[in-house]
């Protein structure tokens, strides 16, 4: 699950317009924190956002799955592929992680 400096840089300035997105290293990989909700992670330098049922159709139209920790395995996590061309166009990015966040600030509120 490594992410190298690069990537996480850049995905770092993606998510600019969303407002202050800060990251922590954790088992080889990075969670992402907008405000103290984690809505994202990186693993493998790979962009994955927080489903739940509001959202979890948009990736799967574009054909996204779910991130699994441990590829062997059958187990998932609630985190879905960020598609490329979303990844690469601010705006659309923006939508879809503040769709992340509004899950993972639900989640929170459990």
């Amino acid at each position: 699950m490594a992410v190298s400096d690069e990537y996480l840089t850049y995905v770092i300035d993606q998510l600019e317009a969303l407002g202050p997105v800060r990251y922590k290293r954790m088992f080889g990989g990075a969670g992402l924190y907008f405000e103290d909700l984690f809505f994202g992670l990186v693993a493998d330098d790979v962009l994955y956002f927080k489903v739940d049922d509001s959202n979890r159709a948009d990736y799967e139209a574009e054909g996204m799955g779910p991130f699994k920790p441990f590829p062997d395995k059958k187990e998932v996590m609630q985190y879905y592929e960020v598609p490329i061309d979303v990844f690469e166009n601010k705006d659309t990015l923006r939508e879809w992680a503040e769709k992340a966040v509004a899950v993972a600030e639900r989640k929170a509120k459990k």
